[in-house]
């Protein structure tokens, strides 16, 4: 059977293609006929195969506003782009038993409540459904716009629907007498991304075989299992609860596939939480920072508290410098009160400040209802005996109010409002009780309720012996942080100093890994992160043997590739720019490392004046950085890698051929000392007689050069 998507032949009796994943046929629950995938119509008895998705599933109702826009707004450039993204196939086990047993409508009625918990589901965590599948779905992650944390979202996406799926296994059980059981798979890897309509309906095609190994994951799962690919458990170890099932043979697949079952989120919910359980490298190299950090924590022992940033790019460090400066203050009996924002938690309303709340009152968040209410009264008063009124609006915002007393008023703002005056209240009685750090980790992905709430810890700081202590991205600023208690703290990557001493920590010192050290050096231009993350990929893939700190070099001609969850960090990034800005950097990337402006705006199409604020803002946003008055380079050769490779092939093969022309105009009275550089273009985009002759001329204009003579003594 040939598939319409990818046009692979594929088994008679498969249901998916092993290929690319796409439905090759679809069973009639009246009569059970196999009809190709495409009919809407059972070619044996005339009934309607797909429930009418049309009206109740538009994609647009079951999808974030704000990620609407998103999609719809950037939709030009992500008219083809690879993305690492993590799919999620899911489907009703045994769904043509149960539809012979059932009345058709009531099937119907069965069907549409399920894609509709399914879609809810998945845009919980900016997922997108990309097919309904008859009986099932096939969602993505990661696109149509980068995630970082693509396998995270859909791992919590995938226990969300487990959960709500059992409570509605129970109702159809309870009115129709039929066990309904529901089986996940999902797998990690690259798709490629096509047309995007206004209806956000989107055509996806697979780069090998990710989403073919999602639906046989799919396949394989047992009713109510969550079946997860080798890939995907890698990128959310150590933040779910996972068991290995070990290697299974998968129809359609040649070599076994190992896999996992997921059975949980676990208790840790940050990367650097998970470092910590591996155990953390050595810090080195922020002697400078740690400094600044302890002077604004004697200014608050002093009384005079604020607020202090901390701003690096991802992967610098940031997270780690402010855990190093908490631990100091934990250890000198200084309490510390502080939240992480989650990307995937973005979208949850006062989420950041709920777990602020918790964190100064001592609350777990699993703690039954009664007793956190009992816990936040009493721990109120005794902060402050007139904090006794609130308890009830506390106990509202931290999500376990008495269900007895009647629902608060639903208007946002007087919900806001309400809150920020309670903020002020509880940060004032805490204040005198003694000097505190409030710390909030990955500022960033705060929720915009709570980001408007935190210019008032910001303004309480500043007259109490407090001190807000906030990591971010460049990308994120606050109208309060323009105020005089503000102080703003710059962290760069490490140096080469420090960025030696942290590698040889990792590799050790076996003389076999002393070339690789200097690689990985050149590679990762100081981000521990990166470095960290390349060390793992290859101690993952067997290029190195030993242990860390202990290692042997076993795979000398191995290139170092970007690690996955590098390559989904900075593709989030890229993705996160405006659409002109994102369509500069890649074409930059297809110059090269370090590109002219002038050559730059001869391959976009645009005049200097256009693509100035383009370069300004990827030049704020530290993509780029400006070498010359008319030259630049990217700040991080790992960031020129990602925007490149995720462009398809055709299109980079047309920027290359803009390049090589661009090139030849801008350099013509230098042709000979830009041949190679334009011979590498051509070659690029596959045209092999223009490359000669360029490789030609570099190599007449190499032969030209003669030594210089000894001069005589």
């Amino acid at each position: 059977m040939r598939c319409r998507s990818c046009q692979r032949e594929s088994p008679a009796d498969d249901v998916f293609c092993a290929a690319c994943g796409a439905r090759l046929v679809l069973p009639c629950a009246v009569c059970g006929r196999a009809n190709p995938a495409e009919h809407r119509f059972c070619g044996e008895c005339g009934r309607r195969l797909v429930p009418d998705l049309a009206a109740g599933h538009d994609p647009r109702s079951h999808t974030p506003l704000h990620l609407v826009e998103r999609i719809l707004t950037t939709r030009g450039a992500l008219e083809g782009e690879r993305k690492q993204v993590t799919v999620l196939f899911a489907d009703i086990a045994g769904s043509l038993g149960l539809a012979e047993r059932l009345d058709p409508e009531a099937w119907h009625r069965i069907l549409d409540r399920f894609f509709r918990i399914l879609a809810a589901g998945v845009a919980a965590f900016e997922g997108t459904i990309n097919q309904f599948t008859g009986d099932g779905i096939m969602a993505l992650f990661g696109a149509p716009l980068a995630h970082e944390d693509h396998a995270q979202r859909a791992c919590h996406a995938s226990l969300r629907l487990a959960e709500a799926l059992r409570g509605f296994a129970r109702e159809v059980r309870d009115e129709h007498g039929a066990e309904f059981g529901v089986r996940m798979g999902l797998n990690s890897g690259d798709v490629v991304v096509g047309k995007i309509g206004d209806d956000l309906r989107m055509d996806y095609t697979a780069q090998g075989h990710t989403v073919g190994v999602a639906a046989r994951l799919q396949e394989i799962a047992a009713p109510g299992q969550i079946v997860l690919s080798e890939q995907t458990a890698a990128l959310a170890a150590g933040l779910f609860r996972i068991d290995e099932l070990g290697e299974l043979h998968v129809k359609g697949l040649r070599e076994p596939v190992r896999a996992h079952v997921l059975r949980g989120a676990g208790a840790l919910r940050t990367r650097l939480e998970v470092a910590r359980g591996r155990g953390l490298t050595s810090f080195v190299g922020r002697g400078d920072e740690m400094a600044t950090l302890e002077a604004a924590l004697r200014r608050t022992l002093d009384g005079r508290g604020g607020a202090l940033g901390i701003v690096g790019a991802p992967g610098v460090g940031k997270s780690r410098l402010c855990e190093e400066f908490v631990e100091r203050c934990r250890s000198r009996a200084i309490p510390v009160v502080e939240a992480h924002c989650l990307a995937h938690a973005r979208s949850a309303p006062l989420g950041v400040l709920r777990d602020l709340l918790r964190a100064a009152l001592d609350v777990d968040r699993d703690a039954d209802p009664a007793l956190a209410r009992e816990k936040i009264a009493r721990r109120l008063v005794a902060l402050d005996s007139a904090l006794g009124d609130v308890a009830p609006l506390v106990q509202e915002l931290m999500a376990v109010a008495d269900p007895r007393l009647p629902e608060p008023a639903a208007d946002p703002a007087e919900q806001e409002r309400a809150a920020a005056s309670v903020l002020r209240r509880l940060l004032r009685a805490r204040g005198r009780v003694g000097p505190f750090i409030v710390h909030l980790d990955d500022a960033h992905w705060i929720d915009p309720q709570s980001e408007r709430l935190l210019a008032e810890v910001a303004d309480v700081a500043s007259t109490s012996r407090t001190l807000l202590l906030l990591n971010f991205r460049p990308e994120f600023h606050a109208a309060w942080m323009a105020r005089s208690y503000y102080q703003q703290v710059a962290v760069a990557p490490l140096g080469n100093q420090a960025t030696r001493a942290m590698i040889a920590s990792l590799l050790g010192d076996d003389p076999s890994v002393a070339t690789l050290g200097a690689m990985i050096h050149d590679r990762t231009q100081g981000n521990p992160f990166f470095i960290e993350e390349v060390v793992r990929a290859l101690d993952a893939s067997g290029a190195v043997a030993g242990r860390r700190g202990a290692y042997r070099w076993t795979a000398t001609s191995e290139p170092l590739g970007v690690p996955a969850t590098v390559q989904s960090l900075l593709a989030a990034r890229v993705d996160g720019l405006a659409e002109r800005d994102k369509l500069v950097l890649q074409a930059a990337a297809v110059i090269g490392k370090c590109f002219a402006a002038s050559v730059l705006e001869r391959v976009v199409g645009v005049a200097a004046a256009e693509i100035a604020p383009s370069l300004a803002a990827l030049e704020h946003a530290e993509f780029v950085h400006r070498t010359t008055d008319t030259e630049y380079a990217f700040r991080h050769p790992l960031t020129q890698e990602v925007a490149y490779g995720s462009q398809l092939v055709e299109r980079r093969g047309a920027v290359h051929t803009a390049v090589a022309r661009a090139l030849e105009e801008v350099f013509a009275e230098r042709l000979g000392e830009h041949a190679a550089v334009i011979a590498h273009h051509w070659e690029q985009a596959q045209k092999p007689s223009l490359a000669w002759r360029w490789r030609r001329l570099a190599a007449l204009r190499v032969t030209r050069i003669q030594p210089r003579r000894s001069l005589p003594s």
